[in-house]
């Protein structure tokens, strides 16, 4: 029998990239993409996104090809979102966007580098990847010859700044957000006390299934745990179990890859039901209907996320707090903290045309600087300029 699946129709809320709300600078149209595929495309060329080659996700990119990096879990991503958005009606190209660009401010060494760069600039305001992913896109991407960053439509930026939710709740001020979310002019036009529109919601819970997935995978690679102690978290080991019943010779990675493949099957179902339980309860006519509600419209059932939030109590003691995954957070984090220590110090120390910026200033403005050079770094382009600087040999 053929394969078939006819996409629904775009759906009335779904967000129309012929009504979108622009650019900071006027473009004029693209006579072959719509708004949305054009941001995609930019993210798609920027320094920033090749660069997640070789940042980390959970393993340092170092350790093997085998693990996800940020721009394979970036791509998983990405493929998860675009077919949620078309089963729902929603613009898979705007999902497809906020799903590749959505790690771009992350610093080497995931959150291990995150944690170390935020205890490094604790006192010039903080680090936070989300509000660095805003300041790459719209301020430390240089490309093109009429502005700094990438441009990106209103949409698309609203989405970045909204991934976790609303940026604001009542009684905040925006005096209480990272300092990267405020040294962004415009942010208040962004509407920073809603809900994203649908496709960034979408993309958002991508994200959720992605990472709870692939961690599986990932860690039983690693023997960091067994399928044996996999099989004991809920409905993840029902599903292990029904597939070593069902091929009961066949070898084990192909039995984690099956089990992958049916779970993240089970994640998208469930969030493709659930959502289409919210529309009906609440009819939205539009984007704006889905950002004026008091929840989030795209969102797993109460079941599945009971069952996730075990899944991600086992992961993080088996695979998160793991001695080995510890001893390369710990391994990151002082190879991070000297480089801060070095540059903010010796501006002098550090290449052009990020020398000269810091040597000008001081104070939060040159941690600032040095802040931005260290987020861009990769793992290994981190590892190989602590050798440069702090290794004795690497004179000889």
């Amino acid at each position: 029998m053929v394969e078939t699946f006819i996409p629904p129709p775009r759906a009335i809320y779904a967000t129309d990239p012929l009504k979108t709300r622009g650019r900071a600078y006027e473009e004029g149209p693209s006579a072959t993409r719509t708004c949305f595929q054009r941001d995609r495309d930019r993210i798609i060329h920027s320094s920033a996104f090749r660069r997640l080659k070789q940042k980390t996700q959970v393993f340092v990119a170092h350790e093997g090809d085998f693990y996800r990096t940020r721009l394979t879990h970036s791509l998983e991503v990405a493929q998860i979102a675009r077919s949620v958005a078309r089963t729902l009606g929603l613009d898979e190209d705007l999902a497809e966007a906020l799903a590749l660009s959505h790690d771009m401010g992350h610093p080497p060494f995931g959150h291990a580098g995150e944690d170390e760069l935020d205890e490094c600039m604790e006192e010039f305001n903080g680090f936070d990847h989300n509000a660095q992913t805003l300041r790459v896109v719209t301020r430390l991407e240089k490309r093109y010859p009429h502005f700094d960053g990438l441009n990106l439509s209103w949409e698309t930026l609203e989405g970045l700044v909204k991934h976790n939710g609303p940026l604001l709740t009542d009684g905040q001020s925006i005096d209480s957000l990272p300092q990267a979310f405020r040294d962004y002019p415009q942010l208040e036009n962004l509407e920073l006390h809603t809900f994203a529109g649908p496709e960034a919601q979408v993309a958002a819970l991508a994200d959720d299934i992605a990472y709870n997935n692939h961690d599986i995978d990932d860690g039983i690679a690693a023997g960091l745990f067994t399928v044996e102690e996999i099989c004991e978290v809920p409905l993840v080991g029902d599903v292990f179990k029904a597939v070593r019943k069902e091929y009961a010779f066949l070898e084990p990675k192909l039995i984690v890859a099956e089990a992958v493949r049916r779970l993240i099957g089970i994640w998208i179902d469930d969030l493709v039901k659930e959502t289409r339980r919210r529309l009906k309860k609440h009819n939205p006519q539009s984007p704006e209907d889905i950002r004026g509600l008091d929840e989030p419209v795209v969102a797993f059932s109460k079941r599945l996320n009971d069952k996730q939030k075990v899944l991600r109590a086992f992961l993080y003691e088996r695979m998160y707090k793991h001695f080995k995954v510890n001893r390369m957070r710990s391994q990151a984090r002082r190879i991070l903290h000297e480089l801060f220590e070095l540059f903010n110090n010796e501006p002098n120390t550090l290449p052009p045309p990020w020398r000269q910026d810091a040597e000008q200033t001081s104070g939060e403005r040159r941690a600032r600087i040095v802040c931005d050079y260290i987020a861009g770094m990769t793992d290994n382009y981190a590892i190989e300029e602590h050798r440069r600087l702090f290794n004795l040999d690497s004179m000889i």
